[in-house]
């Protein structure tokens, strides 16, 4: 089994390639809830749906995320009565929406209603939310603490990012399953996410950081950041508002703690000695680092990304 942790387009689409040249029956996607929201009453998980689409073969590829050729109808209407509508959701992923909320209110978990749906889209491999219990994403500015949504979307990530969040991380527990799915995988692989709002809001539930730490499975990341940018996002200026100097080698210092692989794009193949360095002088076992394109533009480089992944963790 191979485990995925999993958040935003990026990972959607790196678990695209995955699923194109491993069998898809065989992979387990622990998808981020930290930006989970409420809208107009419905229980809203664009990570979870970001994948679900992507995998189902219903992404709007050119924006990263909602559903291909959808209309708003719904919204449209809503805003004759007055509405703000900055988060806009197309009638078809609102449709996604209200199944969740009454799965939720009929007495499903989480984890439950995702599977529900997935079965219901075709969606091959096993995606599971990190968690069941709420856990929100909120980012300090200088303006407050706002909702990661209201950062994210409608102010477009104005500001610094003076502090990040996880609301509930205290008392949420994994999703039935995601220990076991790390502990019992011959890989892990974490995809080139946001470290500090994808797969952040994962590592801070009790309990999946140690898994991390003590499976037996090889754990391999892919930066998300190639020659000291973001490809996708606001990561690079967030971890420069935390004072972190956004690199590849940012990305290994992150996850020392568990990381054996780092995947880095061939801009970045003059850090490969550092990055190694540094994590044989911090103890443990050290990091291999591995230089390829990442840069996923196509199919093709989607799926060849994932091979060399695959390969590197497997070594």
């Amino acid at each position: 089994m191979i485990t995925v942790l999993a958040g935003g387009v990026g990972a959607a689409r790196f678990l695209q390639g995955l699923l194109a040249v491993h069998r898809p029956s065989d992979i387990t996607i622990i998808s981020n809830v930290g930006d989970d929201a409420e809208f107009f009453g419905l229980h809203i998980s664009p990570d979870i749906d970001i994948v679900l689409y992507h995998l189902a073969g219903l992404s709007d590829e050119e924006q990263g995320f909602g559903i291909r050729g959808d209309t708003y109808n719904v919204l449209e209407a809503i805003a004759h009565y007055g509405y703000d509508i900055w988060f806009r959701l197309g009638d078809r992923d609102l449709a996604t929406c209200i199944t969740r909320t009454d799965l939720l209110r009929r007495g499903r978990s989480l984890s439950e209603a995702t599977a529900e749906i997935a079965s219901a889209l075709l969606v091959p491999a096993r995606i599971i939310p990190a968690t069941d219990d709420p856990l929100r994403t909120k980012i300090r500015t200088d303006e407050g603490v706002l909702d990661f949504q209201d950062f994210f979307v409608r102010r477009r990530t104005e500001g610094h990012t003076r502090e990040v969040i996880f609301e509930g991380a205290g008392s949420a527990r994994p999703a039935p399953g995601i220990v076991e799915a790390i502990m019992e995988a011959e890989a892990v692989i974490l995809t080139p996410s946001n470290p500090l709002v994808s797969i952040g809001p994962i590592l801070s539930i009790a309990g999946i950081r140690d898994a991390l730490r003590t499976t037996p499975a090889r754990v391999a990341a892919v930066s998300p950041i190639v020659g000291g940018k973001a490809l996708k996002g606001p990561a690079d200026r967030m971890l420069r508002d935390q004072g972190i100097e956004p690199s590849a080698a940012a990305i290994a210092k992150l996850y020392e703690d568990f990381l054996d692989v780092l995947v880095i794009d061939n801009v970045d193949a003059d850090l490969k000695a550092q990055i190694e360095s540094d994590a044989g002088e911090a103890g443990g076992g050290g990091v291999e680092v591995t230089v390829t394109d990442t840069i996923m533009e196509s199919m093709e480089k989607k799926a060849a990304l994932a091979r060399t992944v695959l390969k590197a963790v497997a070594a």
